[in-house]
């Protein structure tokens, strides 16, 4: 009976003012227990963040790292690259320019050898020169031939033949090219001059090579007429009823002023030109003083 009272006096809820004891040291015990638990959940968690923020850190350090050491790998390969390139432009530059180089100088031996053998030859002409002239020093056995054929003269270095006979322009022009020649071109004063009153002759007429060509004067060489000596008021080329193509040199007039253009079918005397023979030294022939 005593013990029943006591069972209903634990299962009582404690009234105010009074302490725990009995069952309340077990709830006491159970709370201390979950703050225990709690307390140790919440180290565990603490070190699992602490434990995990570690590893996030040291993960984002070594990322940085790699990336930090591709870049610095990207930018070496590039360099390198760079340098490579650098080189490679500077050999080709380099070969380049060597190749230029040895032709350069070869090209300058060739000039040094050309150069060389034009020396020589000079050489070799300059001996031969002074051989030459002191063979002329010598007394010699030879004869010099003249430098015009016979009945040819020389006037200024060229030879002429004046005709005895007279014929048409172009008969006297075919005589001129069968003695390998042809009739006279007058290009300078001088050869006029020196063509003027051939023998004395005042009254002297003859044919020259300057014909009408399509109405413009030409020599019969081809070349262009250009210091004329004409006669004054010529040419007049006939007039409306005549045709005066060819010219013809009288030497009753000036010595600058005496051309006068003429019918080609007239019969005039003629003047062959050509140039003289090389001066050529002949053995002496025997009876030839």
């Amino acid at each position: 009976m005593q013990q029943m009272e006591v069972s209903d006096y634990i299962n009582e809820q404690p009234r105010l003012g009074q302490k725990y004891c009995g069952g309340g040291v077990r709830t006491e015990r159970r709370l201390c227990q979950l703050l225990l638990l709690s307390f140790g959940t919440l180290c565990i968690i603490q070190a699992t963040l602490n434990v995990s923020l570690r590893l996030t850190l040291y993960s984002s350090k070594e990322s940085t790292h790699l990336k930090c050491n591709e870049t610095h790998f990207r930018g070496q390969n590039q360099l390198t690259q760079e340098v490579q390139d650098c080189e490679r432009r500077w050999t080709d530059q380099h070969n380049r320019l060597l190749e230029r180089f040895n032709a350069l100088t070869g090209e300058k031996n060739l000039l040094e050898n050309q150069k060389n053998e034009l020396l020589n030859m000079l050489r070799r002409v300059g001996e031969e020169r002074d051989r030459l002239q002191m063979k002329l020093r010598e007394p010699s056995d030879c004869v010099s031939r003249p430098r015009c054929a016979p009945n040819w003269r020389e006037i200024n270095f060229k030879c002429y033949f004046l005709s005895t006979e007279s014929k048409t322009w172009e008969d006297s022009r075919k005589y001129c090219q069968s003695e390998d020649a042809d009739l006279v071109v007058i290009n300078s004063e001088q050869e006029q001059r020196g063509l003027y009153r051939l023998d004395g002759d005042a009254n002297l007429l003859f044919w020259i090579g300057l014909y009408d060509r399509a109405g413009t004067f030409e020599w019969v060489d081809g070349s262009a007429l250009t210091k004329p000596f004409w006669q004054d008021g010529q040419p007049d080329r006939g007039g409306p009823n005549n045709r005066e193509d060819c010219v013809e040199m009288h030497h009753f007039n000036p010595p600058l002023a005496n051309w006068n253009d003429a019918p080609c079918g007239r019969k005039r005397r003629w003047l062959c030109e050509k140039s003289p023979y090389p001066f050529i030294l002949f053995p002496k022939e025997e009876g030839i003083m």
